[in-house]
């Protein structure tokens, strides 16, 4: 490539671009400066900087709040990605330094954390002090968001319909689904199944419940919502409607719930989920391995 080449590309800064995913991320430029530990100022001059160093307008302003022009998508989509990968590297490169195994940031549903792999990562926990663990309980959605920005580097989800780029995922195991109903209620044809009390729209879990009440010929008449199971089932329990859960939070003692069939309606597919082409992580390799349940950390 030529020199005059070399010198065309514009001279932007991982600074400038976090600066561009604060902005972006926080509804004003007084808290989005906060989370990075500058002055307002000091973002506000970053981010007219890094307009001139592209040579775009990246923002408009809608009375006192300002917003990411359309035109701009393609910026914050690289600026995302390089602050990302920019973490992992400082994390890296921190851990060779001092020495150290680091911090693994694992993020998992609730199910996964409090029944299915508990005992495995505490296990982990356990077996390597020297590491610092730091766990998220969050819906899947919102832990691939995690995961793609950098503050994840772990995650154990419900499996999406799209794999996100950036993203590989292997698998872990697949949960069950059944139908429950109100304690008392006969038992009906799958056409007279509901209404229902359901999780949010956008989660994982909801879709591949819909697709397998589809298949059983059930209409999907969603009442309520909760992303949380212990709500559903308090729903479920009063009389607003029938559920669909894993058995692991159906079947407790007292939930008020009965199972309407004893075939599962659907299954969910659970993956761990990293990075593409994130820096080597021995811990994170390892915690990887236990939850997928090829480890050694029993």
């Amino acid at each position: 490539m030529s020199k005059t080449g070399l010198q065309s590309l514009p001279n932007l800064t991982v600074q400038q671009l976090e600066y561009l995913v604060a902005a972006t991320d926080h509804s004003t430029r007084a808290a989005a400066a906060a989370s990075l530990g500058v002055t307002p100022s000091a973002l506000t001059q970053g981010l007219a900087e890094l307009e001139r160093r592209v040579g775009l307008t990246l923002f408009e302003r809608h009375g006192r709040h300002t917003q990411l022009r359309h035109q701009a998508t393609e910026v914050l989509t690289h600026a995302r990605r390089v602050v990302a990968e920019t973490r992992d590297l400082a994390r890296w490169a921190a851990s060779q330094r001092s020495g150290s195994a680091g911090v693994v940031r694992l993020g998992t549903i609730d199910a996964v954390a409090v029944q299915h792999r508990a005992e495995a990562i505490r296990a982990f926990h356990a077996n390597r002090p020297e590491v610092d663990l730091h766990l998220t309980v969050a819906p899947s959605g919102s832990l691939l968001e995690g995961l793609v920005s950098g503050d994840l580097d772990l995650i154990v989800c419900v499996e999406p319909v799209t794999t996100p780029e950036g993203v590989v995922f292997t698998p872990c195991f697949a949960e069950p689904l059944h139908v429950y109903a109100p304690e008392g209620e006969l038992r009906r044809p799958p056409h007279r199944w509901g209404p229902w009390v359901t999780f949010p729209a956008g989660s994982h879990t909801r879709a591949v419940i819909a697709a397998g009440l589809a298949r059983a010929g059930a209409p999907f008449d969603v009442v309520a919502e909760s992303n949380q199971p212990e709500v559903l089932r308090e729903m479920v329990r009063l009389g607003l409607g029938w559920t669909v859960l894993p058995p692991s939070t159906g079947t407790m003692s007292g939930s008020g719930m009965v199972t309407a069939r004893a075939e599962p309606v659907a299954h969910r597919h659970l993956v761990v989920g990293r990075r593409e082409g994130s820096p080597p992580d021995p811990a994170a390799d390892a915690l990887a391995a236990v939850l997928i349940g090829t480890g050694t950390d029993r």
